[in-house]
């Protein structure tokens, strides 16, 4: 799988439109502005600043709760720190952290293995519940174009709200994995939804890439938003910033870019632009290699495509908590 990600092509991003957009036209109206959400910023990066951020976002929260955070391959360099998981999961009553199997092989593609990198990475101040491990259950994507539904982890039904935790970094297919990712991929199980994700074919596992791979993943992150509803949450920690997904494990590439802070809101769309927004902001020598990756993957068609299947606003306040 690692290997296969080095090979994947670069191919060019094809021209979006705002459906919604083009229809009020002819209608003879202008689009309705988008809201403008409000995103939180700390560039406090530990167990304090991580709780402080969530306080933030945290009030429609409630019953049961999935914390979808990565648990990373076997001794990654890169994940979130084990104390400030621990910090917010112990924080959060009722919760339990959550995740899937993989599609490649490696350290979590089975329920047996990803169990040992449970144990490896420090993940076992909780119980961890692996959603694929009892099955799968189809959620709709409303209004999709490529998918009517998508294959999930059959245990995210046993959750009223998620908190979702994500590690903000490059990623080799994606460009960048951020909130967005990690639902899209996080959520969908291992054998199936991930397939779907990645447009599988007997030929090619990883036959989806540019622009119709980034619509595989917000079309997937959406049937996830629209399953909970208003009782989701996002937050992205700026830290550690590889090129490489934390699937990549010790292969990951050296980060170059500095730790910027932690990013939250209940926007999905709105945190991952904010977060995109922010990293543009690093000096060309800490941003050059992430924004080479970003852009080379056609990854800032994630923030358009997701505007135009109402997943959120691009529109947004900075809240410095700092």
């Amino acid at each position: 799988m690692k290997k296969i990600f080095k090979l994947v092509s670069v191919m060019t991003v094809g021209a979006s439109f705002c459906v919604s957009g083009q229809d009020a036209d002819r209608l003879g109206k202008s689009a309705p502005e988008p809201p403008v959400a409000k995103v939180y910023f700390t560039k406090d990066i530990s167990p304090v600043g991580l709780l402080k951020i969530y306080n933030c976002v945290k009030a429609d929260i409630q019953g049961k709760v999935a914390i979808k955070w990565h648990s990373g391959e076997p001794h990654g360099p890169n994940i979130i720190p084990v104390p400030m998981v621990k910090a917010l999961q112990e924080s959060i009553p009722d919760s339990t952290l959550v995740e899937t199997n993989t599609l490649y092989e490696g350290g979590r593609d089975t329920t047996e293995k990803h169990r040992e990198t449970l144990k490896v990475n420090g993940w076992t101040f909780c119980p961890v519940d692996i959603m694929d491990e009892e099955g799968t259950v189809m959620l709709p994507v409303k209004g999709g174009k490529h998918f009517k539904e998508m294959s999930m982890g059959r245990n995210i039904l046993n959750y009223d709200s998620m908190v979702v935790l994500t590690h903000f970094k490059g990623h080799p297919m994606g460009g960048f994995g951020g909130s967005i990712k990690n639902i899209a991929i996080g959520c969908a199980d291992g054998k199936i939804g991930k397939a779907m994700v990645h447009g599988s074919t007997p030929e090619n596992t990883w036959a989806c890439t540019q622009a119709p791979f980034m619509e595989n993943m917000v079309e997937s992150a959406k049937a996830t938003v629209d399953h909970f509803g208003k009782h989701i949450t996002f937050i992205n920690v700026m830290r550690n910033m590889s090129v490489d997904c934390d699937c990549m494990g010790v292969e990951a590439a050296p980060p170059k870019a500095r730790d910027i802070g932690i990013v939250a809101s209940t926007d999905i769309l709105a945190v991952d632009q904010a977060s995109i927004d922010l990293l543009y902001k690093l000096p060309e020598t800490e941003l050059h290699d992430l924004k080479e990756r970003v852009e080379s993957r056609g990854g800032l068609h994630q923030l358009e495509y997701a505007e135009q299947m109402g997943l959120g606003s691009r529109k947004y306040e900075l809240v410095p908590l700092d």
